[in-house]
């Protein structure tokens, strides 16, 4: 239990650890190529260390070197057997995209993880690697884990796949893909869900040489018989995690900046601060900063598809604002950690604000959000979205704080350390 004691913090800026998302694509990226490859900036979190045992378990040679750097030796894109099965916790990066490098190997890998996880829709993935003639099965009709993947088929070609839950299925073929005998044609029946995330993928894949054309955003294709190049790579700073401190500056009205910070980083998340600066704050963008100052908070109508890790801080935030902020087409949230909409709605409920939820929106009324126990649900963003109000409002207290190790490990020490 996590007990926040309110404090007036003064303007500063704060220092955020590597993207996971970026962590993740890059670590199984060096571990896809042939030679030996050095990422600075690795995002040490539970769920990074679960992509790493998982690439270990297919060959990867990784090596810590100091602080956040790490060496890895790739396997050249031929996974090694591995006879037991690998387990991924709770985590949908590491579930989703490591199946399709699986789907690389000659053997069957066995892709577990816990209880929520294995309660996580797989079956668009696993329908479209069966289309592409790749055993890949799970042991019920959701297609969640356990799931068992035989590879041995590296033909590719026309693959056909329902995004409409995770842009990772689409990320996962696409990273494959690459290593495909006639590489990869993937055609959608709707634009994915977190485009920005696909963005993300190609453009990760492009720093190891990989060409992928992007027709439209329904049509992707993957040349094949292509080499990931190893190289050297630094992880920039992760901007889901940086919301938390701008939603800081928004409901304290300091100026909060976040260092390291690339105004056009292709992570979906920056999208945020225009979110935050039409709720009525002000921004400050230079070269290696941007900064959040909230001032008189108004409610907004938004659609997140494109930025789903930021709805329970912008939710939290819109619990101060006037008037009635809607939050509109984030379904794919309640296929996350724990049902995000759900979470968010009843934990702001026990903290006096009325809440309308629906399959795929939240509306908060905005007023005088009151202190409470916050019920985490084991999700490291609902425990850090709660924790923002406590520095303005007594008697916050954040259940199994420690779920914050999936993604941010060290931020209760950032959190804290806010200057008074």
């Amino acid at each position: 239990m996590k007990k926040i004691v309110p404090k007036k913090i003064k303007e500063q800026a704060v220092v955020i650890p590597g993207s996971k998302s970026i962590s993740h694509r890059m670590m199984i990226c060096t571990s896809l190529s042939n030679g030996t490859s050095n990422i600075k900036n690795l995002l040490q979190s539970d769920d990074i260390k679960l992509t790493i045992n998982g690439l270990k378990n297919m060959g990867a040679d990784i090596d810590l070197v100091k602080g956040n750097q790490y060496r890895i030796s790739g396997f050249g894109g031929n996974p090694k057997p591995c006879s037991k099965a690998i387990y991924l916790g709770n985590s949908g990066t590491s579930m989703r995209l490591l199946t399709g490098i699986a789907a690389l190997g000659n053997t069957c890998y066995t892709l577990t993880g816990d209880l929520r996880m294995c309660e996580r829709p797989m079956k668009e993935l696993l329908d479209a690697l069966t289309g592409l003639k790749i055993q890949a099965k799970s042991e019920n009709e959701k297609g969640s884990p356990p799931v068992y993947i035989q590879g041995g088929n590296r033909a590719g070609g026309l693959v056909k796949i329902d995004c409409s839950k995770s842009s990772q299925y689409l990320s996962s073929l696409l990273m494959m893909g690459a290593l495909m005998k006639n590489g990869i044609d993937i055609r959608l029946d709707s634009p994915p869900v977190s485009s920005p995330y696909i963005d993300l993928t190609i453009d990760i894949m492009k720093k190891f040489k990989i060409k992928v054309h992007q027709i439209n955003t329904m049509h992707y294709q993957v040349p094949g018989q292509q080499s990931y190049i190893q190289g050297d790579f630094f992880v920039e700073p992760d901007l889901s995690n940086a919301g938390y401190f701008w939603a800081i500056g928004a409901i304290t009205g300091k100026m909060i900046f976040v260092e390291n910070i690339n105004n056009n980083s292709l992570q979906g998340d920056l999208k945020q601060i225009r979110i935050l600066e039409h709720m009525g704050c002000t921004l400050i963008i230079e070269n290696n900063h941007i900064g959040v100052c909230g001032g008189s908070l108004k409610a907004v109508d938004v659609d997140m598809s494109d930025t789903p890790d930021a709805v329970p801080a912008i939710a939290v935030v819109a619990s101060f604002a006037k008037g009635k902020t809607r939050i509109t087409n984030i379904k794919h949230l309640r296929e996350k950690e724990c049902d995000r909409i759900d979470a968010v709605s009843s934990q702001l409920m026990k903290m006096g604000i009325i809440v309308k939820q629906g399959e795929d929106f939240l509306e908060i009324t905005g007023g005088n959000p009151k202190g409470a126990r916050i019920e985490t649900f084991n999700d490291h963003r609902i425990a850090m979205a709660f924790s923002i109000p406590g520095l303005i409002i007594p008697g916050m207290e954040i259940e199994n704080e420690t779920c914050v190790e999936k993604s941010f490990p060290n931020y209760w020490d950032i959190f804290d350390g806010l200057q008074t």
